[in-house]
């Protein structure tokens, strides 16, 4: 049975000092220096003290707790109701539906939790952070809420919608570095200069209670389910959830999510402690984190039961379903736990209660676009075929009276003569949308009726033979 475990703050690593479990007896968290720390090559790094490798701090289920007491109010108490596809699932499936907080993401839970966890004199300086997009808009939001000062460095590639967010949420915004680790290093560098606490979007000891928060609420709506599934980044929100729910419901297994594109904890896992992980671009923007957190990975480790890895095209699948069977807009981390689940990966858990963490819906308008027809590609409704026709007057009426006959609707058509050795006939090529796969066939099955040559899209994913492995 795993157990809770007590909370280390930066002053109980240090003999010297008497701190608790939030760094002082009033549970509020005290300014403690940056110190620097050089790295491979000179680069100077500063290291923030609540994030420390050498010193790892795990949360316990009276940290959850607390966090539980001071939000409420705060932040949203999101519905779970059970998948109107439980049946095609083969599962009681439940979705615990986080993605309904005000800033769009469960990022909240922890950002206000930190905030309200401050020292007065702290409140009124203000705290800095960097971040993509969720923490940065939680913590924002929370802050002009609470009246406290907040600075965000996000780097270009953050979304611009994201940006002006923040911005609308009265927070000192500044945008700089070419990716995150370059982003960071300024936060950290203002956050020194300046005097401001750093609050880390996924390790920070009180980011971790927060988001904790949802185990507890989980077993208030879903009493003892047989697994949560939760998607991993950096290993915050898998932490808080697996610490309150092991503590309440021991027998529950907790089970992580990754894409293949940004596998941190499952490397960090091989590795036996966090390590950095080279990130590809992945339509679950918000778990690609290249390094897992230390106390974030020190506190999930012994409750988690198993961690999975699917593959991108499950994900897009997972936020077409999601769309089109629960009436649920989610980004790409949102839908990753889903993803495991239709990718075959978790069928030990057929006939039992399932709950499912739909955790953030801040998906750009173009990218979800692409989503939905990824998935539509991914099932078989979205098909691309070639096929050479006459040149002459009626060719394409021909082709095109055949895809109504069978009830296909054109996506786009395109013509190609150039590269032909028959000056007499022309390539086609189609993109169009079926029902369903079978229907595809009947579509590929009829154009080798009438044309001799045909090339037809391969069997998609998700009816290939086996699942991934």
């Amino acid at each position: 049975m795993s157990q809770a475990v007590k909370t280390e703050s930066p002053k109980e690593q240090n003999p010297k000092s008497n701190g608790n479990s939030n760094g002082n007896s009033n549970g509020k968290v005290e300014q403690l220096k940056l110190r620097p720390r050089h790295v491979s090559g000179g680069v100077e790094e500063i290291l923030d003290p609540f994030c420390d490798p050498e010193h790892p701090q795990k949360i316990s289920f009276h940290d959850v707790t607390s966090a539980a007491f001071l939000i409420r109010g705060g932040v949203e108490r999101t519905p779970c109701p059970k998948s109107t596809s439980s049946d095609l699932y083969g599962m009681e499936l439940y979705l615990k539906k986080d993605f309904l907080q005000y800033t769009g993401s469960f990022k909240e839970r922890g950002a206000r939790y930190a905030l309200l966890s401050l020292t007065d004199e702290q409140k009124r300086t203000g705290v800095i952070s960097a971040s993509l997009g969720n923490h940065a808009q939680a913590l924002c939001y929370h802050g002009w809420k609470l009246n406290i000062p907040v600075t965000v460095v996000m780097p270009k590639a953050a979304p611009i919608m994201k940006i002006q967010k923040c911005r609308n949420y009265k927070a000192r915004v500044i945008v700089d570095g070419n990716d995150m680790g370059e982003a960071k290093s300024l936060a950290m560098r203002m956050s020194q200069d300046e005097g401001l606490l750093y609050v880390n979007g996924y390790d920070h000891p009180h980011i971790m209670a927060g988001q904790g928060t949802i185990g507890l609420e989980i077993l208030e709506q879903v009493p003892e389910p047989d697994a949560v599934v939760v998607p991993v980044g950096g290993g915050g929100l898998i932490a808080g959830i697996a610490t309150a729910v092991k503590a309440l419901s021991p027998k529950t297994k907790i089970i992580g999510v990754e894409s293949e594109k940004c596998a941190s904890f499952t490397r960090a896992i091989e590795n036996k402690g966090p390590i950095h992980t080279p990130i590809k671009n992945t339509l679950a923007d918000g778990l690609a984190v290249p390094k897992v957190g230390y106390n974030a990975y020190a506190t999930a480790m012994p409750l988690i039961d198993r961690m999975v890895v699917v593959k991108e095209e499950w994900i897009a699948v997972a936020i077409l379903r999601l769309v089109e069977e629960e009436k649920c807009v989610v980004e790409g981390a949102g839908g990753a736990g889903l993803a495991a689940i239709l990718a075959g990966h978790l069928d030990e858990l057929k006939g039992k209660k399932v709950v499912v963490l739909l955790c953030g819906g801040n998906i750009d308008t173009t990218v979800f676009g692409r989503c939905l027809e990824r998935g539509l590609a991914a099932v078989g409704r979205l098909v691309k075929f070639n096929v050479e026709i006459s040149d002459r007057p009626g060719g394409i009426n021909d082709l095109c009276n055949l895809l109504v006959r069978i009830g296909v609707s054109i996506k786009d058509i395109m013509h190609e003569r150039a590269w032909l050795r028959d000056i007499y006939t022309v390539e086609v090529k189609v993109v169009c949308e079926t029902v369903d796969w079978s229907h595809s066939l009947q579509l590929k099955n009829e154009l080798k009726k009438f044309y001799s040559k045909v090339e037809f899209s391969d069997v998609p994913l998700a009816l290939s033979n086996a699942p991934e492995s």
